[in-house]
């Protein structure tokens, strides 16, 4: 009985409330008004009471759940991607027992692999060793991979070609590579003779291609390269990058340059390798959530079965009471360690290219300290 009472007093005194606070308001706007009026005001902002969005906050596509499959659906925002379909000319299908992970004899050597959507293969130019200055087209999604990609077209030759987009790239920048060497207009501008700064601030920008050896220190590359004359092996998925850290120098010559990956190694690659300044494309793109098992199935991935719920028969990890895999180290389906493997690499025959390894904890947690 006293519920319906209090209703319209709270109603009532909510409605005074916000009658004062509207007086409040705009008795505070008016001397503010006034003073932007006059000739000597220093004000030039005013409150709102608008929210405000964080800039630097990530960002990601949500649904309204009116289906299961899109109530945990999310996905990075990139309204900048061609709408269309891909340049025709680049691609070529995908069919045949690569799409469900056999080899040339029929066998499984790769397995949760199978269906998913039609696709086609884009031709990427990783080594990207024609000079002159290209024009950005478009920017693409590509099916075959995390990072976006970029059509780019030769000014002078009119040729198009695909790479790997950088993040921030958009239609209609400028890029340019300098594998072939340094073009004579930009080394006449700086007088005929190599300015190291001069050259780094003219030729180190996003999307340009430069060898190893004149990328400025602490700069961030990616599609990095390990030999002269190749293409790209490292730091090609999304939001990948290395960081050039040191440079070899003997006899005034730069004979390979150290990098740091994200994976915490130190590796040397040749002085000569190619390298792409910036951050590779599509950074949130492991924040995405598929929201149901059929988005899945779409991208060419079949399920998963864990071992302890296999038979014994199939798996190390099967069979028992309960779940458990027995009193056993975890291995794979085939009897390999899971954590770490075995060591097949020899002491006497170490990686002459790292400079230091990657953190491995086979299995174990890290330890904080």
């Amino acid at each position: 009985m006293l519920q319906p009472r209090i209703r319209p007093v709270c109603n009532s005194y909510r409605s005074l409330f916000s009658s004062v606070t509207r007086r409040h308001v705009s008795r505070q706007e008016q001397p503010l008004k006034a003073s932007t009026a006059t000739k000597d005001a220093t004000v030039t902002s005013t409150t709102s009471t608008a929210p405000t969005r964080r800039t630097g906050a990530l960002q990601l596509q949500t649904y309204t759940p009116r289906t299961p499959g899109v109530r945990h659906l999310k996905r990075p925002i990139n309204d900048h991607l061609w709408k269309g379909k891909p340049y025709a000319k680049l691609t070529f299908a995908k069919v045949g027992h690569g799409k469900g992970g056999r080899n040339n004899t029929g066998r499984v050597v790769m397995r949760h692999r199978g269906g998913g959507a039609r696709r086609r293969i884009r031709t990427v130019d990783f080594k990207r060793n024609e000079p002159g200055k290209h024009m950005v087209e478009r920017i693409e999604y590509d099916p075959n991979r995390s990072a976006h990609l970029a059509l780019v077209e030769n000014l002078k030759t009119k040729r198009k070609s695909y790479i790997i987009a950088a993040e921030g790239m958009r239609a209609g920048d400028t890029i340019e590579s300098f594998r072939a060497g340094i073009p004579q207009s930009l080394l006449a501008s700086m007088g005929g003779v190599v300015d190291p700064g001069m050259l780094a601030a003219k030729t180190a920008f996003r999307g340009n291609c430069l060898p190893m050896k004149m990328v400025p220190m602490g700069t961030q590359v990616y599609c990095v390269g390990s030999t002269t004359n190749k293409g790209a092996v490292f730091c090609r998925s999304a939001g990948t990058h290395a960081t050039v850290i040191a440079k070899n120098d003997v006899g005034g010559k730069v004979r390979d340059v150290t990098v740091r990956l994200q994976s915490g190694e130190v590796r040397r690659v040749s002085a000569e390798a190619c390298a792409t300044v910036g951050v590779a494309s599509n950074p949130h793109w492991q924040f995405r959530q598929l929201g149901k098992a059929g988005r899945s199935r779409h991208l060419n991935i079949r399920p998963t079965v864990r071992g302890v719920a296999m038979n014994a028969a199939d798996h190390a990890h099967g069979g028992g009471r309960g779940k458990s895999k027995g009193n056993v180290h975890p291995v794979s389906i085939w009897g390999t360690p899971a954590k770490g493997g075995y060591k097949t690499r020899s002491k006497r025959n170490p990686n002459k290219h790292v400079v230091q390894e990657r953190p491995r904890n086979q299995g174990k947690r890290r330890s904080t300290n």
